[in-house]
């Protein structure tokens, strides 16, 4: 995890919070500028074919996928596998905690 008020970053789980993949999660792939990152989630947005979307249309999380920034910054490429499996790994950990808290709220 690292600093997420500093910006968005190549890796990094974000929620789309406008347009008509609201409210599902992607993966920051590119930074085209202050304004513009592309997003992909490996199902319905591919690597090849990732979402232009405007940082102002997105909400950051803390959790910022170290194998699809070390890919990318590697190669500049990941495959769709890794990053439907950081998703998955990021949903895994979100379910977990708000099953912990979900016990201590009664």
């Amino acid at each position: 995890m690292s600093d997420f008020n500093a910006g968005p970053q190549i890796g990094q789980v974000v929620r789309i919070t406008k347009g008509r993949e609201q409210n599902q999660f992607a993966i920051i792939i590119n930074m085209m500028d202050d304004r513009y990152v592309l997003l992909a989630d490996g199902e319905k947005r591919k690597y090849d074919r990732p979402k232009k979307k405007n940082v102002l249309h997105i909400e950051l999380t803390p959790f910022v996928s170290s194998e699809v920034k070390n890919s990318l910054l590697e190669t500049n490429r990941v495959s769709n596998g890794k990053l439907r499996f950081a998703l998955a790994k990021y949903a895994s950990e979100v379910v977990t905690v708000l099953e912990k808290g979900d016990g201590n709220d009664v």
